[in-house]
């Protein structure tokens, strides 16, 4: 049986693999393991949601089965991802929970946990909570009468969310004029209102969810409307966040896309100056470009790598004493602001660097060149994804692709943590060239895996 727990919590269609019963499950399960060590008082959990139509289904399973273990919940709605590791905090909670599937399609959701000082789970206290819930819960007491739990309902945490944000980078942005795809998801009003409070022109779209339409054809995954819109208005630039907002792309003036490898660059580089880039070190994860690389040789920066995954990204992070690391996907961490990746705060630190040099974002994005790359995703069972090595058939190819690169490039082979999909990244000189045998090993991992 596959591990329930992914790289980044419970994740699948919900109402079919995430069902109610399984989230009063793991509700109970996460009570028992995170909140349930101080016998003297009654732990409590934050709770809130992103903005598909299955999140309230979700969030009252989940509610019901924390509260039926006696823990109380905090319970704020529509919240970014960042929002509630920073509220958890906040509100002196024992822990965390963010029902989401963030960039994913409307079908699918997902539960993912903080610990009290918002941090992700380790591996461990994940197999604790998957070792309840396929024990049935057995040695879990269930409280009556005043014991059981209770939900207390906060309609401020956008509000805070906002505050906190304004106040770690007060700004001066008048004169700039910004749009900003929201995705149809949890930033849709807290990240337009914190630019708007802080001078800037902003022209949203994509910030009307109601329910169905979330990262449908647009945020961080489909760049194209954003891309033609700053062009068209004439902006400065452009931001783009995923369905939780804890990821943030951007659009130059010219309408290019500027990636995470590229964001953390221009924000590193210039903390590095400041002086304010701890042990002058960046933590990534092997997809990041290697003009990243480069970049960071030139200019005297330390680079550490993980595996793919900000838990991992941030794991690192605090095992070295770094604060800034990320993906090239826009997961951004910035850990002496917040404990996880923060779509807006990545936001507020690459508008910091564009006031502060008085340069576009063309110019500063020149710091790194990008490398060509092909990324193609092999769709395969869910059950079979992390045994692709076991076939002689794809092994052989890799091998091949791998001589083929060396030295002018790279081949990355990767199980995705929360798809049916292996993705297949390579790196090189020619792009024409990596994308047809990228096409073709995805293509050969589909047929023999299926």
């Amino acid at each position: 049986m596959s591990r329930l727990f992914g790289t980044d919590g419970v994740r699948g269609v919900a109402n079919k693999e995430l069902t109610p019963e399984l989230a009063m499950r793991i509700g109970r399960a996460g009570a028992c393991v995170l909140a349930g060590r101080e016998k003297q008082k009654k732990p409590v959990l934050v709770v809130g949601c992103d903005t598909r139509i299955s999140g309230d289904m979700l969030a009252g399973a989940l509610m019901a089965g924390i509260c039926s273990v006696g823990a109380d919940v905090i319970y704020v709605g529509v919240a970014p991802t960042p929002a509630i590791a920073y509220l958890t905090g906040k509100y002196q909670a024992d822990a965390g929970v963010v029902i989401s599937a963030s960039h994913n399609p409307v079908e699918f959701n997902g539960i993912k946990f903080f610990d009290g000082n918002g941090f992700k789970l380790p591996d461990a206290l994940e197999d604790e909570m998957e070792l309840l819930i396929r024990s049935g819960m057995e040695d879990v007491l269930l409280p009556t009468g005043t014991d059981i739990g209770r939900i207390t309902y906060r309609t401020d945490a956008a509000e805070a969310y906002i505050s906190h944000s304004v106040e770690l980078l007060p700004l001066d942005l008048p004169g700039l004029k910004i749009v900003t795809d929201c995705a149809e998801g949890a930033g849709s009003y807290t990240n337009v209102e914190t630019l708007k409070r802080l001078g800037a022109e902003v022209v949203a779209i994509h910030n009307h969810p109601d329910g169905t339409n979330i990262n449908l054809r647009c945020g961080s995954t489909h760049m194209q409307e954003l891309q033609k819109r700053v062009v068209s208005e004439k902006a400065d630039l452009g931001l783009a966040f995923d369905g939780d907002a804890d990821r943030m792309l951007a659009v130059d003036e010219n309408g290019q896309c500027v990636d995470g490898d590229q964001i953390m660059a221009i924000v590193g580089s210039y903390l590095k100056e400041q002086g304010k880039l701890k042990h002058d070190t960046i933590v990534v994860t092997v997809m990041t470009n290697l003009g990243f690389s480069m970049m960071a040789e030139r200019e005297g920066i330390c680079l550490e790598r993980t595996k793919v995954g900000d838990r991992y990204v941030l794991e690192k992070m605090i095992k070295i004493g770094a604060t800034l690391g990320g993906e090239q996907s826009g997961h951004v961490i910035f850990l002496e602001e917040n404990t996880t990746g923060d779509g807006l705060l990545s936001a507020l630190h690459l508008l910091q660097v564009i006031v502060e040099k008085k340069q576009k974002l063309s110019e500063l994005s020149g710091i790194m060149t990008v490398l060509p790359q092909a990324l193609v995703n092999a769709q395969v069972p869910n059950a079979v994804k992390n045994n692709y090595t076991e076939y002689p058939e794809i092994v052989s190819a890799i091998e091949e692709l791998e001589a083929k690169f060396s030295g002018e490039g790279r081949v990355l082979i990767r199980p995705s943590g929360t798809e049916p999909l292996v993705r297949v990244m390579i790196e090189g000189k020619d792009q024409q060239e990596i994308d047809n045998e990228a096409r073709k090993l995805a293509e050969l991992i589909e047929r023999v895996m299926a």
